[in-house]
């Protein structure tokens, strides 16, 4: 019965286990998924086999104790007949038989073991591809969320850098106000210091009023 020892992760399988050991779970279902459609046929006809050998050893075991049943009702018959001999050769028979039955029901136990083993497994499998089937919609939904929010975070962080550039441009305009205002401080104290060095020089300018004076003195002896 290798189809059993091929097929017992099946019965010991955790679907939620298997998906929380995998890095990218949807890829693992699908490929779960593959792999138990395809064994699934397998496990179909393996399951079938088993219990038509089931049936076989059934029905074996059953006209084994049917042959046991007619023995005796013969050797009754016999009996009541007085052929004790004929008797004694349907009992011999039926003591045959009765040998053979015990080998025939474990033969036939077996069979039917194995082929509960192998029905357990069937569904089993069934029932696993039903629930990755709605695992694998659910995790695809949940999969298009995350990737929305991945994108939304994205953003909102371009959105937040864009904030800081936008900080760093106030801080540069607040520089180039400050240069601007020390330049216009500094042009106005020079036009002040032009102003008043030109204010000083006209009263640094040589005093010329004392040669006009002897001019008009001159000019009054000769008569001019």
């Amino acid at each position: 019965m290798g189809i059993l020892s091929r097929f017992k992760d099946i019965m010991a399988s955790n679907i939620n286990a298997l998906l929380d050991k995998v890095e990218d779970p949807e890829k693992m279902i699908d490929q779960y998924l593959r792999n138990a459609e395809s064994d699934l046929g397998k496990v179909k006809a393996e399951t079938a086999s088993v219990m038509a050998e089931e049936s076989r050893a059934k029905r074996v075991l059953e006209e084994n104790k049917a042959e046991i049943d007619k023995m005796q009702s013969y050797a009754v018959k016999a009996v009541e007949a007085g052929n004790d001999n004929d008797a004694r050769e349907f009992l011999a028979k039926k003591k045959q038989l009765e040998e053979k039955q015990a080998s025939l029901q474990q033969t036939y136990d077996l069979a039917a073991a194995n082929a509960n083993k192998m029905k357990q497994m069937h569904d089993k499998l069934v029932n696993d591809i039903n629930e990755l089937n709605s695992k694998r919609d659910s995790l695809k939904a949940k999969i298009a969320v995350a990737k929305t929010q991945e994108k939304m975070n994205k953003i909102s962080e371009k959105i937040g850098n864009a904030g800081h550039s936008v900080s760093n441009f106030d801080s540069l305009e607040a520089k180039i106000d400050k240069r601007l205002d020390e330049a216009n401080a500094m042009a106005e104290l020079n036009n002040t210091s032009s102003t008043v060095d030109d204010l000083a020089a006209k009263y640094d300018a040589p005093n010329t009023s004392a040669v006009d004076d002897e001019l008009a003195a001159l000019k009054a002896s000769l008569g001019k």
